[in-house]
């Protein structure tokens, strides 16, 4: 008898996707987890939050991106019963039995998100992992509720994996280590997109050379190729389009306008929907998070945008109508320039506190043996034939070469006017060309200059 067990629906529901092709739903709790009013909301949040402003194809949301992590855990579910099924307790092999409990995990991994979730996290102190759990494991929602079908206990189950302290670490590993089904889905939907290509692998080999083992999930040596590949894939994906400097710009404008809008609040002079004042109070519930999304943020910036307040005013219109900062890479040897730059943009007007950011974007774009963090002692193993493992570093001097690398840089990001070159003069023009000698003749020669007017 099955572990886990849900009513089969009558006919198979099947979801078109540009990514997959389709999404396959046979059971009616996965169908009842989609139509839940707390799934449904993540068609409200964009995956990539600003980078839309650089990527203008990437309006994406998490709700295509969990159903897509969903779909490759069902596909790689089939291949593990057909291929690797456990013949006896303890051999090592793929117990069929846990197949809904993956895919109900993989379909709920990123239901704890919220709008432009981490900015929001650092300035709200939430954490969407915890968030998530909470969803799924409150009698309230209807996720626990279509969840409870299965087992009075399986919302916790389900936790659990999210979690990742459930016991069985080939369940955890499915949507949670360096080559999961989130890691793949996210690369291959956020590189279509985006519309760039270097993002892409190739999937279908990957699917070909996936196996369990006793600890988790490994590849055959035959498909070291497609590994190696999506290693590439996936620092190209970071250094090209999540570390994108207007990106990150945008970002820093979002920190700083929520930052003022916290202190404008505070003074008893905020106009804000009742969504969101509970936050910046800091007196919310988990109803208050699940009535959260990308447009209830926008409605309040667009409010922002005539307040009397000069700083949050200016903010907002910079994030709704993309006037992003302008930024230089720094270094241990720049580094001192910036109190020098700060007092200079103060000079011409701008409050450095919110016209200025130091923001590092760094990423190591495959640690075998990470000691914390997302991915800990989650190395890529690949199986010999003899059915031993290496790790992957070891076999691919590619994947050596980026071992434990940090892959990214660090920038100062400052008003773009700082740096403007007109012929007109300008009010400021003794400080900007003060500025402008710090940034050319400093080691700031990283920035990317405008074509002067002619």
């Amino acid at each position: 008898m099955k572990k886990f067990q849900s009513k089969k629906l009558d006919h198979e529901k099947v979801v078109r996707d540009p990514v997959h092709s389709y999404i396959h739903v046979k059971d009616k709790v996965i169908l009842d987890i989609i139509n839940s009013k707390e799934f449904q909301r993540l068609r409200r949040i964009k995956q990539l939050g600003p980078a839309s402003y650089v990527f203008q194809g990437a309006t994406h949301t998490r709700f295509e991106h969990n159903l897509g992590v969903y779909e490759l855990t069902r596909r790689i579910c089939d291949i593990f019963e057909e291929k690797y099924p456990s013949k006896e307790p303890g051999d090592g092999l793929w117990d069929p039995s846990e197949r809904l409990l993956a895919e109900c995990a993989a379909l709920l991994h990123d239901i704890g998100h919220g709008p432009y979730s981490h900015t929001f996290e650092h300035l709200f102190g939430t954490n969407h992992e915890k968030m998530g759990q909470q969803i799924i494991t409150d009698k309230n929602t209807e996720v626990n509720q279509a969840l409870r079908q299965v087992g009075p206990n399986f919302p916790e189950l389900v936790a659990s994996v999210i979690a990742k302290t459930y016991p069985n670490p080939q369940v955890v590993k499915l949507i949670s280590s360096q080559a999961d089904a989130d890691r793949m889905d996210y690369l291959l939907r956020d590189a279509y997109f985006t519309g760039v290509t270097y993002g892409s692998f190739d999937l279908t080999r990957i699917l070909e050379v996936i196996r369990p083992y006793r600890d988790g999930i490994c590849f055959t040596d035959k498909g070291i190729h497609a590994v190696e590949d999506y290693i590439i894939s996936r620092y190209q994906m970071y250094q090209q389009v999540y570390f994108h400097r207007v990106n990150r710009s945008m970002e820093v404008i979002l920190h700083h306008l929520l930052e003022r809008a916290q202190i404008i609040y505070e003074e008893g002079k905020l106009q804000v929907t009742p969504q969101l004042e509970a936050f910046l109070k800091k007196d919310w519930t988990l109803e208050d998070y699940l009535n959260l999304d990308d447009g209830v943020m926008e409605t309040n910036f667009l409010l922002w945008t005539n307040s009397g307040d000069q700083i949050l005013a200016d903010l907002s219109s910079r994030y709704l109508y993309r006037h992003p900062l302008e930024s230089v890479k720094i270094n241990d040897d720049t580094k001192n320039l910036l109190p020098k730059l700060k007092n200079l943009i103060k000079q011409a007007g701008f409050d450095p506190n919110y016209y200025t950011a130091t923001n590092s974007a760094f990423d190591e774009p495959y640690d075998a043996y990470k000691p914390t963090g997302k991915n800990a002692h989650s190395p890529i193993e690949i199986m010999q034939t003899d059915g031993s493992l290496v790790e992957l570093s070891e076999l691919s001097p590619l994947v050596k070469s980026l071992n434990g690398t940090l892959q990214g840089d660090e920038r100062f990001f400052f008003p773009k006017v700082m740096v403007k070159e007109t012929d007109e003069p300008q009010i400021f023009d003794p400080i900007y060309q003060e500025f402008q000698k710090y940034i050319r003749n400093n080691t700031l020669r990283y920035l990317r200059r405008p074509n002067k007017k002619k």
